[in-house]
């Protein structure tokens, strides 16, 4: 009963130290589904098209374009499998257990060419210091399935408070989604306005590619489960550009703060797990934040949010469908 109360939880412990060799295979399993897209997905603005999105059980790459119909790659985190569905009917698996990136990148390529679809992606991963081609990877191989789960949960509880925060604004937003270049889950609103051109810099990932995606004012947000620099997990906001005066904004909640080394808004997931409400203080860090964003830098908040009483309220609408 008490493993089942714990599987439950909804902002479980995922300390980093414990769980960062998992998280490192994890990462590049999902490069390694998340190219798939950029292979065949027709491209969207700001690389939405490229993302992974949270379902009940673990992470989707969603409908895939194929020889007249679609596949999808499904992360159960529940099961601790790899579901490929193609629309016609077809479908296969890959067991998530442990096993190098390199068995994982040939097994799901085989998986795929016995259901008919051959693939072909750029072989290096994004956005990491020491890149290792996928399929020459045996360094990376552990699989903690416990510790899978519970960054699922994580990404789930998170997802939700998020929907929320992004239904209360009329403006461009993207969706709640995860970035598997960086591995971090987000949504970000836009002003509608152009911004400065980015200098880019970003390892392995090319300098076009993040000018693109920083081409017009945004207030981001999300959630992010730590690294070698930041070896714990923590929820950030930053704005693009930087409006002056929002790295002195007061924000809540008291547990967070400005991060001078990342140039954004920092809340470590353990304040938040720890709260008595973890859902209000998430909720408040990431409406304080938009607003210092969005007002240090002059957005039209009157157009781009509902205004006091106008948001119907949840299920509202579709009672009436």
């Amino acid at each position: 009963m008490r493993q089942r109360a714990e599987e439950a939880e909804g902002w479980p412990e995922v300390p980093y130290e414990e769980w960062k060799e998992t998280l490192a295979t994890l990462h590049m399993w999902l490069q390694i589904v998340g190219k798939v897209r950029v292979a065949y997905v027709p491209w969207v603005n700001h690389q939405w098209h490229v993302t992974l999105h949270v379902t009940s059980r673990g992470l989707t790459s969603r409908p895939v374009p194929w020889d007249g119909g679609t596949f999808q790659m499904d992360f159960d985190f529940i099961d601790h499998m790899l579901h490929i569905w193609r629309s016609d009917g077809q479908r296969g698996r890959l067991e998530l257990r442990p096993r190098s990136v390199a068995d994982f990148y040939h097994k799901l390529l085989e998986e795929l060419r016995g259901m008919g679809i051959v693939v072909e992606i750029h072989g290096m991963p994004n956005e990491v210091s020491e890149p290792i081609p996928f399929e020459e990877n045996e360094r990376d191989g552990e699989y903690q399935s416990k510790y899978a789960n519970r960054f699922f949960r994580v990404l789930s509880s998170s997802t939700r408070v998020m929907e929320e925060f992004r239904g209360g604004f009329l403006g461009k937003c993207s969706p709640v989604h995860l970035f598997w270049g960086a591995m971090d889950l987000a949504v970000t609103r836009f002003s509608g306005g152009t911004a400065p051109k980015h200098p880019g810099g970003i390892p392995h990932l090319p300098d076009w590619i993040t000018r693109e995606a920083y081409s017009h004012e945004l207030s981001s947000a999300g959630f992010w489960p730590g690294g070698e620099a930041y070896p714990y997990p923590i929820f950030y906001s930053y704005a693009y550009p930087d409006p002056p005066g929002f790295s002195e904004a007061q924000v809540s909640p008291r547990s967070a703060r400005w991060d001078e080394g990342l140039s954004e808004f920092i809340l470590p997931y353990e304040r938040v797990r720890a709260a008595a409400s973890p859902e209000k203080d998430l909720m408040g860090f990431l409406e304080s934040t938009y607003a210092a964003a969005a007002d240090l830098g002059g957005w039209n908040r009157t157009q781009l949010e509902w205004g006091p009483g106008q948001r119907p309220p949840v299920g509202g609408r579709g009672r009436e469908r």
